[in-house]
């Protein structure tokens, strides 16, 4: 993986794979990333993104506009956070057998935590939330629409993967960002149908969105809003 400049674009360029186009994509840190044909040299690929720059502008633009105000915590009653689609208030608990809990429509916090820990240990409780009740959740619907797509993938994995929502490994094991588990069960469903039909198709070709299209018909829908949406899934 490299960064290259092509005129005022810069893009981190990642190793070419067995595919026949060069992806393209806006991150969602604003980065711009690459990846061409394996055959492709950087040069050439220097040549397409340059072909694409009016793409970047516009599409760029639009993530700093969606990004404009990012989420800002301050760890305090009544302050409300998000798990699978719903907002849930946030009470600070003097004690309980776990740093956080769900109960009764309400996320309960240690109070130490955040005194001691500050917002490093309360946001490291709710990573941890979020990864330890998504894992059996999206093994659960990934379990669900694998036979649909008609594949079988490997291990399901949520951790912080970065700025992706999800990854397919070449292994077939699929990766999840914990904040997927914020957004709504239709949302969390499209990414991984997603990732899915990755498995038949690497690259986002028409065959690819076909693949999830015979899944998902509505999944346009469900993509929008994670482009609309995708920057208040934050901590």
């Amino acid at each position: 993986m490299q960064l290259r400049q092509v005129k005022d674009i810069q893009y981190r360029l990642l190793p070419g794979a067995e595919r026949r186009t060069t992806d393209i994509v806006i991150e969602r840190d604003g980065v711009i990333t690459v990846r061409p044909p394996r055959h492709m040299a950087p040069e050439q690929v220097d040549a397409t993104v340059l072909s694409k720059r009016m793409w970047i502008y516009r599409n760029l633009a639009e993530w700093r506009d969606l990004n404009a105000s990012g989420v800002v915590r301050e760890w305090v009653n009544g302050e409300t956070f998000l798990y699978l689609g719903s907002s849930y208030q946030l009470q600070l608990v003097i004690e309980q057998d776990e740093p956080l809990k769900l109960k009764d429509g309400r996320f309960l916090l240690l109070r130490s935590l955040v005194q001691h820990g500050g917002s490093v240990a309360a946001r490291a409780a709710f990573e941890q939330f979020y990864a330890d009740k998504g894992l059996e959740r999206l093994q659960r619907r990934v379990a669900h629409f694998a036979p649909r797509v008609g594949v079988a993938p490997g291990a399901v994995l949520v951790k912080d993967i970065g700025f992706r929502w999800a990854a397919c490994q070449p292994s077939g094991d699929l990766h999840f960002h914990w904040k997927c588990l914020m957004a709504p069960l239709t949302v969390l469903d499209y990414i991984v149908v997603h990732e899915l039909c990755h498995l038949h198709q690497r690259d986002h070709t028409d065959a690819f969105w076909n693949e999830v299209d015979k899944v998902l018909p509505d999944y346009r829908e469900r993509k929008e809003w994670l482009r609309v949406r995708g920057a208040t899934l934050d901590l």
